[in-house]
């Protein structure tokens, strides 16, 4: 699953991880460097399970909890309208 973001989302990467702004509405999000990871994985066209790896190799997590996470990270960035799929 190819994760695109919408043509009215800016970036920025941080230090700490990635701001997401919602041109549209002024909204914005803050992702840390976990979710960071996953937005970049995703956003190369790998697919959810592969960011789920490298969280669990990259960061102290359980597999379990990796795949939650990137499920939960997904569909909130779906329910937002900030991605395409």
């Amino acid at each position: 699953m190819a994760l695109h973001f919408r043509s009215h989302l800016s970036t920025v990467d941080t230090e700490y991880g990635t701001v997401l702004l919602d041109e549209r509405t002024g909204a914005y999000w803050q992702l840390n460097r976990t979710g960071a990871t996953v937005i970049r994985i995703l956003l190369e066209g790998h697919d959810p399970e592969e960011a789920a790896e490298a969280l669990i190799t990259t960061f102290d997590v359980g597999a379990e909890q990796a795949r939650s996470d990137v499920a939960a990270l997904v569909a909130a960035l779906h329910e937002a309208r900030l991605v395409t799929s």
